[in-house]
């Protein structure tokens, strides 16, 4: 059987992103058979225009739609910006919405943040726009607070958030598996 794919999609732009470093811990512990595959910088899609979206779908949202259709789950780390998620990620949402690539694709959601909220409303907002294009959002979550000194060298070094993440992974990946997807793939976690 093929590796199942966990997509990473990083709603961050900074060049030291606490959430790319959640998305990089996350990828380094999924287990042998999973791959872990990025899109990159959320950037390199245009501003949504829907007029371009019937006519001329640009490449870099082929891509993801592509990357979507392909990945057994999702995986999103977005930061809060406004009480929501970040402006590229809420752009990166509506070059999905369209399509039907996310129907029904399991989801889980990660949130770091150097607030004492730990990016809680951003993942409400993603949960709330995310379930209205027919997401499986699953329950198994992360949120860091107060995250600027739970991160090194780009990965989470915090030990606490280190097993809420590797807790949160393990069933969101049992379940990717439950649904006939890399089956052999989650079977080595256990």
């Amino acid at each position: 059987m093929a590796n199942m794919k966990i997509l990473f999609l990083v709603g961050s732009l900074r060049r030291e992103s606490l959430n790319g470093a959640a998305a990089a811990s996350a990828a380094e512990m999924l287990p042998g058979g999973v791959e872990p595959t990025w899109f990159g910088r959320l950037d390199q899609l245009p501003h949504f225009d829907p007029d371009v979206e019937e006519t001329n779908l640009p490449e870099a949202a082929q891509r993801l739609r592509g990357m979507v259709e392909e990945a057994a789950g999702v995986v999103i780390c977005c930061p809060e910006y406004a009480h929501g998620a970040s402006g590229v990620m809420k752009m990166t949402l509506e070059w999905l919405v369209g399509g039907t690539e996310m129907a029904a694709k399991p989801t889980m959601l990660v949130n770091v943040s150097t607030s004492n909220g730990g990016g809680l409303r951003a993942q409400r907002w993603l949960e709330e726009t995310l379930t209205v294009m027919g997401v499986d959002v699953r329950p198994e979550r992360v949120s860091v607070a107060a995250a600027a000194r739970k991160v090194s060298g780009g990965r989470l070094v915090d030990e606490a958030a280190l097993a809420d993440l590797r807790g949160a992974l393990d069933g969101f990946l049992t379940y990717v598996g439950s649904l006939g997807v890399g089956k052999d793939a989650v079977d080595l976690l256990y």
